[in-house]
């Protein structure tokens, strides 16, 4: 434990650099307010690296009487922790692991508080089961996502889906009851807070079955500015990645250029055969295909990638209703990402785009099935 006299200019400017939070890592905890009663009051304490006394935690004969005040030498922790390192497990916490996780802690701080007030954002999170899989949403993780393009405008996401529901994607009123209840949460929650200009931009980060995401993605539209992100598995985060600089997507056509009856085949995270199309749709079909070269689960890695797609399917959808006109029946069989399933919505523009079921590949229901049909509010 320190015995030294720290001067209050320099316990100020620790306490500015560790933004009032235990520096230890992993910790984080607020130093100034009592995590149960919420009652605020300084609860800190001043740990040294390098003791301030040569026979102390981490001690030397000439470095302790020098560094004693220096504020490289200090860090801003919570009593546990404080007690951890220079008591219980003082083997365990040599001075260059402590100096990284001041390190560490101070340079997220400065990162955190560099941010502009422009670029706040509202968190927007929706979430449904997946076969037997629950949503992987959480705030933390998406705030950390944003920095340091944007910030969180609160601390409470507008976090939207049906809790602990007992319906499944395999069963068909699970379509009808999650499209309905993501409808009435937006116009309760969201879009007010849109309309008074609470709202300025939204982060939106969807974890669900894809036709939800769709839905999702119309009920947001492009009015708001958003950007959307999307879950990488390998780093496992939400964070955009670095992308291929070559990367570019296709779009081709097939059957029969004349019917009316239209499908749209996204081909992004696996490759859709038009046989499992034309058995549901029949072979009297025109096939607009959306591919890449390599279609697999985690090609979508960078935000150029997603705005690729948003261009290209806003052609898309101009260039369908042009070639087949205003009464064509539009369907759309995705095997896409998360990020695009939302962008497939926020894309189509309700006045002037023609309407579409979207279908959804399960095992259960033995193939595509329709789910869920996006068009203009009545």
């Amino acid at each position: 434990m320190s015995v030294s006299y720290i001067p209050d200019p320099i316990r100020h400017c620790l306490w500015g650099k560790a933004a009032g939070r235990c520096q230890y890592a992993g910790c984080n905890r607020p130093l100034y307010r009592d995590d149960l009663t919420k009652f605020e009051f300084n609860s800190s304490y001043i740990a040294h690296i390098v003791s301030d006394k040569p026979t102390g935690p981490r001690g030397d004969k000439v470095l302790s009487e020098q560094l004693k005040s220096a504020i490289s030498n200090l860090m801003l922790m919570c009593d546990a922790h404080h007690r951890l390192i220079d008591k219980v497990d003082v083997q365990g916490h040599p001075v260059e692991l402590l100096t990284k996780m001041k390190v560490d802690h101070e340079a997220r701080i400065e990162l955190l508080t560099e941010i502009q007030e422009d670029r706040q954002s509202h968190i927007l999170m929706y979430g449904a089961k997946v076969g037997e899989h629950d949503s992987p949403l959480s705030y933390s993780k998406a705030s950390l996502a944003m920095v340091p393009d944007r910030y969180p405008a609160s601390a409470q996401p507008f976090s939207l889906g049906l809790k602990n529901s007992s319906y499944t994607d395999a069963e068909p009123a699970y379509w009808e009851i999650e499209r309905e209840h993501l409808r009435r949460q937006m116009d309760r929650y969201v879009r007010p807070a849109i309309v008074s200009g609470q709202i300025m931009h939204l982060c939106v980060f969807g974890f669900a079955p894809i036709p939800l995401l769709v839905a999702l993605g119309a009920e947001i539209s492009d009015i708001p500015t958003a950007d959307v992100y999307q879950l990488h598995r390998e780093p496992a985060t939400w964070k955009w990645q670095a992308e291929p600089s070559d990367f570019a997507f296709t779009v081709a056509t097939t059957g029969n250029p004349a019917s009316s009856k239209v499908a749209l085949v996204l081909s992004l995270s696996a490759d859709v055969g038009f046989q499992r199309v034309t058995d549901v749709l029949g072979d009297d079909i025109a096939i607009w295909h959306v591919t890449h070269a390599s279609p697999h689960n985690d090609f979508l890695q960078g935000r150029g990638q997603l705005r690729q797609f948003r261009e290209i399917l806003r052609r898309a959808f101009n260039d369908m209703k042009a070639q087949h006109g205003e009464d064509a029946q539009l369907h759309v069989f995705p095997a896409v990402p998360v990020a695009c399933a939302i962008e497939i919505g926020r894309v189509w523009m309700p006045k002037a785009d023609l309407p579409f079921v979207v279908y959804d590949q399960n095992r259960k229901t033995g193939g595509f099935v329709p789910t869920i049909r996006v068009q203009q509010p009545e």
